[in-house]
């Protein structure tokens, strides 16, 4: 395993090279000016002052220049300083990254919770009402977009019910506590959650199906073990190996929404600060926030690989 772990990082070293390629050109070909985005519109645009502060950002160097200088820092550890407040792309991140970990995490132990238990319950019963029920809430789950069921839930509970605030981390002027907290998380976790709980759900139930009629179950049966010890023992484990595959390329997907979900809810996450980024045209901020999605996919893809050993002991990675 360890063996396999080491040349998976190896392997992946090439790919992050051309990723910092591919997001430093697309970083520098985005429309506008990272300087004229940092004057005020009540500042006069003196040509002189614009030719010194891209100077002083490094901007009028030549891009080869302007990339070996940003690699070279990167190897470094060092991601850039933001052109707008001037802080450590590296430090903003990790000041973020909490609150979006605990939105991401919250929201995958919801959906991988629900998804997976609804899923199992409906290829139980399969073809019955519950049946239905739960396939008819699968595709609609799938069908709307992460963005408007936040704010169809931000309607009906927040504005309508008054139950959960709108925007938000915390409460602002109160002291912090883990119950207003949640109350601030669970609408945006939600959010994230129904359309990944849908599609495990989906999975999960075709995944169960195919497994369910095996001999190893039917066995199992006639040694006279009970169906949940035979539905947890001998069905799921066996039919989690797709599911993980999902699940692992959910991760991404679920970081990618969160950048949507931050910005409705206000959630003081990376997201919030990427779109920030973008409509500043803070150049570095952008990088650093495409760059540690990229390690975030390649690490996803790596624990999932490693799950699939844990879920069938047939599979062992030399």
């Amino acid at each position: 395993m360890a063996t396999y772990i080491l040349r998976r990082i190896l392997i992946s070293l090439p790919i992050i090279l051309g990723i910092t390629v591919i997001v430093f050109m697309l970083a520098n070909m985005m429309p506008g000016d990272a300087v004229l985005a940092m004057i005020s519109s009540d500042t006069p645009l003196e040509a002189d002052l614009i030719k010194l502060r891209q100077g002083q950002l490094g901007l009028d160097l030549p891009l080869h220049e302007q990339y070996g200088r940003w690699l070279g820092n990167l190897l470094q550890g060092n991601m850039g300083y933001s052109f707008q407040t001037g802080e450590q792309v590296l430090e903003m991140i990790l000041r973020r990254i909490p609150a979006t970990l605990e939105l991401m995490g919250f929201s995958l132990i919801i959906s991988i919770f629900l998804g997976v238990t609804l899923g199992t319950i409906s290829a139980l019963k399969q073809y019955s009402l519950l049946d239905y029920s739960l396939t008819l809430f699968g595709f609609t789950g799938i069908s709307i977009p992460d963005f408007f069921l936040g704010l169809i839930l931000i309607f009906v509970f927040a504005l309508k019910l008054d139950w959960f605030p709108t925007s938000g981390m915390v409460t602002a002027g109160e002291e912090f506590s883990w119950v207003d907290n949640l109350r601030h998380l669970f609408l945006p976790a939600l959010a994230l959650a129904l359309v990944r709980t849908a599609v495990f759900m989906r999975y999960t139930r075709a995944s169960v199906l195919e497994v369910i009629n095996d001999d190893y179950v039917r066995t199992a049966r006639a040694k006279g073990m009970t169906e949940f010890v035979v539905t947890a023992r001998h069905i799921l484990r066996n039919a989690l190996i797709p599911v993980i595959t999902v699940i692992g390329i959910n991760l991404t997907v679920l970081f990618a929404g969160s950048v949507i979900i931050e910005t409705i809810f206000q959630w003081p996450g990376i997201g919030m600060m990427f779109i920030n980024a973008i409509s500043l045209r803070d150049s570095p901020v952008i990088m650093g926030y495409v760059l540690f999605s990229a390690f975030v996919v390649l690490i996803a893809n790596l624990l999932t690989d490693v799950t699939y050993s844990w879920a069938d002991p047939r599979i062992r990675y030399e």
